[in-house]
């Protein structure tokens, strides 16, 4: 037994790699819990993988893969902290591509600063495509003082095959593996390890008032990790000071000890220094900070004014927990991700739920927006993530909670290994949408398995394993994130034919005749479930009547100015945005149906120096073309227009003669920001907010039709898209 043990642990550091390099830019470190080299992370949408053999040298190399001939990318990527000083950075490796096609290969180099790229090269200008064997490449960029984050990585777009290797970054020539890091202090918070494994929290059974004490410890604890001083220092582990005081609060016997053990935990942490960088509040914000809660609890009046006076004299500038990217999105910093938590562990769970709450109470633009009262969101959820029995329950818990903050943004696939499994690896061979309020098969993934499915296209599906599909959607509703009911309903039906078996009894009603069947499963790799409608054509064509179209979800930054000099004397042209843009066109395109100077969009920013405020910039503006279009422009959006999709809706709406033809969109807009919670769990939020020049909300609402058209289950089965015949009705009535 101890000899297998020791073959075991042998094999295992083998597959892990050995190297004593400071960065695994050479792939050798492999790590089998991510199927990566340990370190490296993917951008875009490509698969990635590791290769054993095809290799420049050692071991391993790093590979993208995709057969999808779309304008969209793939990448492999490291992150390095830009803690070093030169003037230049030149990033070497060995890149091997195959077939290679419709777009290009090579290797990227990224400088970001606190707020901004700073350089950037990703080798798109040097068009490498087709088939090439191991070459050596090179990318050089300035290294500015202000630099914070080097990226380096391989990418390729289109489609094809590319593998990289043997990386090695220099500054002024030096290899950044044999330089010393700028000198930094440790942070105290990081040395922090007692409760690393095991939070020792056990509470007393729940009552009224130590679920209410509970959520007055999870208010105070979130107000002092982003408004005490000492904690924005980085000198306390938050997470484990409140592990510390957990047990000694949860037996608190009445109002006035419990308001003793929060006054000493608070005065643990030292006295504040007056504040004279700390301004009040903008009378002209748009979000004002929240803490009321101070007077809800019967707290005593020294406690209250120790709370005042810390947000009176709160940290100022980027924390150890919170700061701001290029963006202006604010960033969740030093979250432990805790992914060996027992699920059995009520303090490790209580602190999801702690955690969650506060980033939304401070950080969350469209906190206002929610259905529930986000105050009294603490205390429901107290119960229901301590009595969580096991992965699954804490799982469906962490779930409903980001759910209730309505925001399609919000994405839970990540790390919820448990709820995805459950949810199953096997899909349909067919499309399924709601149309006219019945779930409808509307096409293939892969013609080849129409017969096998022996449903037809227009068929309505009425039951699943029994079940009436209405039922199924009411038991799962909590657990889809959305910011309205087209999004929810888009997203459960992607999910509503998914299984852990490789068969589902259908019943559906085809020709008006009721039917059952069992349907073949597949996974999901074995169907082009994303890429279907893809034909290989141009993103735009002319259609009869002079009419010109265009597609978005293809469209690349080169095909602008063909779609111009093609569509200049069209009577009309229909932009297609029921989908997700490959290019940001909202300026580049955008500009060609406005006259003149035109905002289309304003934004709300978080204010990190006051947690909690969130105030309108400077909107985005469209400037002035050569030449302007002087047909008809129609958009057509739907539930499928989410984010940049209705971002660019808001651009081209404001263009000179222009008509929006479709349905209600998805109603999240604004850049995202990520966070985690404990066990892994990785989750997003809108990180700023996003309004028309008036201030009319996007969030939630969507972008409303001018011209409300949906299809029909008639039309489906006739083949039409009758949205878009809509819009040709459109241009040609004038």
């Amino acid at each position: 037994m101890k000899n297998t043990l020791l073959l075991l642990l042998l094999a295992f550091s083998s597959c892990y790699g050995q190297t004593n390099k400071k960065f695994n830019l050479d792939f050798e470190t492999y790590n089998p819990f991510i199927q990566l080299s340990k370190d490296w992370f993917k951008w875009g949408d490509y698969p990635l993988s590791v290769d054993t053999i095809t290799v420049h040298s050692g071991k391993f190399s790093g590979k993208i893969k995709s057969n999808n001939n779309h304008n969209t990318f793939g990448s492999i990527a490291y992150r390095i902290p830009a803690n070093y000083t030169g003037k230049s950075i030149k990033l070497e490796g060995y890149m091997k591509i195959k077939n290679v096609e419709n777009g290009f290969a090579g290797l990227l180099l990224r400088i970001d600063g606190n707020r901004e790229i700073l350089a950037f090269d990703n080798m798109e200008n040097q068009n490498i495509h087709g088939t090439k064997d191991w070459q050596k490449y090179t990318v050089k960029l300035p290294l500015s003082e202000g630099a914070k984050t080097i990226f380096v990585a391989g990418i390729m777009s289109g489609s094809g095959e590319a593998w990289f290797d043997d990386f090695v970054l220099t500054i002024d020539g030096k290899d950044i593996q044999t330089l010393k890091e700028i000198e930094k202090p440790i942070l105290k918070a990081t040395l922090d390890h007692e409760f690393d494994s095991n939070s020792k929290v056990n509470f007393p059974e729940l009552n009224e008032t130590l679920v209410t004490n509970l959520e007055l410890l999870g208010k105070i604890w979130g107000f002092l990790k982003y408004h005490h001083p000492e904690i924005g220092k980085g000198n306390y582990n938050w997470d484990f000071e409140l592990f510390r005081m957990l047990p000694k609060y949860s037996d608190t016997k009445s109002t006035s000890e419990r308001d003793q053990i929060l006054l000493q935990w608070i005065e643990k942490y030292g006295d504040i220094n007056i504040c004279k960088d700390c301004k009040e509040t903008a009378p002209e914000a748009f979000l004002k900070p929240d803490i009321s809660w101070i007077n809800e609890f019967g707290m005593s009046t020294q406690l209250i004014n120790k709370i005042k006076y810390i947000y009176k004299n709160r940290h100022q500038g980027e924390g150890f927990y919170i700061g701001t990217d290029g963006y202006e999105r604010i960033k969740f910093l030093n979250e432990n991700h805790y992914y060996s938590m027992s699920y059995d562990d009520s303090g490790f769970k209580l602190l999801a739920l702690y955690r969650y709450w506060n980033m939304i109470q401070y950080f969350f633009p469209y906190k206002h927006l929610t259905d529930k009262n986000w105050n009294t969101v603490l205390k429901e959820y107290i119960p229901k993530f301590i009595n969580s029995k096991n992965k699954l329950e804490y799982e469906l818990a962490c779930i409903a909670l980001i759910s209730d903050i309505n925001d399609t943004h919000a994405t839970t696939s990540v790390g919820f290994s448990t709820v995805q499994n459950i949810r199953g690896k096997y899909y349909p061979p067919f499309r399924a949408q709601f149309i006219e309020d019945q779930l409808v098969v509307t096409d293939y993934y892969n013609p080849e398995l129409k017969d096998v499915s022996n449903i037809n296209i227009g068929d309505i599906i009425t039951h699943i394993n029994h079940r009436p599909v209405q039922s199924i959607i009411d038991s799962i509703s909590p657990y889809y994130p959305a910011s309205n009911n087209v999004a929810k309903i888009r997203d459960i039906a992607k999910d509503l034919l998914r299984s852990s078996k490789k068969e589902i009894r259908l019943d559906y009603i085809s020709n008006h005749q009721k039917k059952q069947h069992q349907l073949p499963l597949y996974i999901e790799s074995d169907l082009n479930t994303r890429w279907y409608k893809w034909t290989g054509e141009p993103c735009f064509k002319l259609l009869e009547d002079n009419i010109g179209y265009i597609t978005l979800e293809f469209i690349g930054k080169e095909d602008i100015p063909n779609i111009k000099e093609t569509f200049k004397n069209t009577k009309g042209i229909i932009i297609d945005i029921r989908n997700y843009p490959s290019t940001f066109v909202p300026f580049t395109l955008g500009s060609y149906f406005v006259s003149d100077n035109t905002q289309f969009a304003k934004f709300t920013y978080g204010n990190i120096n006051n947690p909690g405020e969130f105030n309108f910039k400077s909107g985005d503006i469209i400037t002035k073309p050569d030449e302007t279009y002087k047909g008809k422009l129609v958009v057509l959006v739907n539930e499928d227009s989410q984010s940049q999709s209705e971002y660019t809706a808001m651009a081209f709406r404001s263009g000179d003669n222009t008509t929006i033809v479709g349905s209600t969109t998805a109603g999240a807009d604004g850049n995202v920001s990520s966070l985690y919670l404990p066990g892994g769990l990785l989750t997003r939020i809108s990180g700023i907010g996003v309004y028309y020049p008036d201030s009319t909300e996007t969030q939630r609402v969507g972008i409303i039709p001018d011209v409300e058209a949906k299809p029909t289950i008639k039309g489906v089965k006739e083949g039409r898209d009758e949205v878009l015949e809509k819009a040709i009705e459109i241009i040609n009535n004038n």
